[in-house]
């Protein structure tokens, strides 16, 4: 019995996509672990499992699955490549993906990016969510010294806490990046973004994600970033978010709130797991 899969990635955040859209799959932990080792396994960031909508208003609906096996709220850059897959397979140039974090529209942009409306950015300390009440604007967590004690929180269907630095390029992102995650302050853990402002349209991130670690690239982490800087005053509300593997665009909109994330999409190859 084989299973079939394409892996495809977003700025080299790379992804092994499963369609289950006509047959359930059984994927228990220790199989979701196994395909995402890079030694024994495929190797991705992230699983994503394209299953038939919950909600009349969806087209499909994908469950995104961490490394570790712990299954993820939301994924930028992942929404980006299965939408891309799901618009190419029905000759559409939009779809609605349903995540356990909500509705997501998606839909083609120029030179075969896909536009991904991740929603509007929740805010306040219990939707984070934090352990105790605090200012989300300015967390203070105190884990280390200098600079590097004072993130933003932001939930964008899943939790970051967003550091913004002199410069990324001297951020310990592999020693910084766990300290931060399993921070107590956090009781659902939380990806790690450093963040270095180049110009009030250009913005420089490093991430470390929830469950991962250190990715080329994070979608979600993008659009924290981004909300972020425009509630410290750092940038206007349009950006180039440049990550170790390539840039995306965001825009927090200021009619309606809600963030706007393009970017591209590629396809690496197909197979069959035994």
């Amino acid at each position: 019995m084989t299973l079939p899969f394409i892996k495809m990635h977003g700025l080299g955040n790379d992804f092994v996509v499963i369609d289950a859209m006509k047959e359930k799959v059984s994927l228990p932990d220790d199989r979701r672990r196994a395909i995402a080792d890079r030694r024994y396994g495929i190797g991705c960031d992230q699983l994503l499992v394209m299953e038939p909508p919950k909600d009349k208003g969806a087209d499909l609906f994908m469950r995104i699955y961490n490394p570790d096996g712990s299954e993820a709220q939301a994924c930028g850059n992942g929404t980006r490549c299965v939408a891309h897959l799901w618009m190419s397979k029905n000759n559409k140039r939009n779809c609605t993906i349903q995540t356990v974090a909500g509705l997501l529209k998606c839909g083609m942009a120029s030179n075969d990016r896909v536009q991904v409306d991740m929603g509007v950015p929740r805010l306040g300390w219990k939707d984070i969510p934090l352990a105790e009440e605090r200012d989300t604007l300015n967390l203070g967590v105190g884990l280390m010294h200098g600079p590097l004690n004072n993130p933003v929180a932001v939930n964008v269907g899943n939790p970051h806490a967003v550091f913004f630095v002199d410069d990324v390029r001297k951020v310990d992102v592999e020693g910084l990046g766990p300290q931060v995650e399993n921070h107590v302050l956090f009781p659902q853990r939380t990806n790690v973004e450093f963040a270095q402002v180049m110009a009030d349209d250009k913005i420089r991130v490093r991430v470390w994600e929830r469950g991962t670690g250190v990715t080329q690239a994070c979608g979600s982490g993008a659009c924290a970033t981004m909300v972020a800087a425009v509630r410290r005053g750092l940038t206007g509300r349009k950006a180039e978010i440049v990550l170790d593997g390539g840039s995306l665009f965001l825009e927090w909109r200021e009619g309606d709130d809600r963030v706007l994330m393009t970017g591209p999409v590629a396809y690496v190859f197909e197979g069959n797991l035994t």
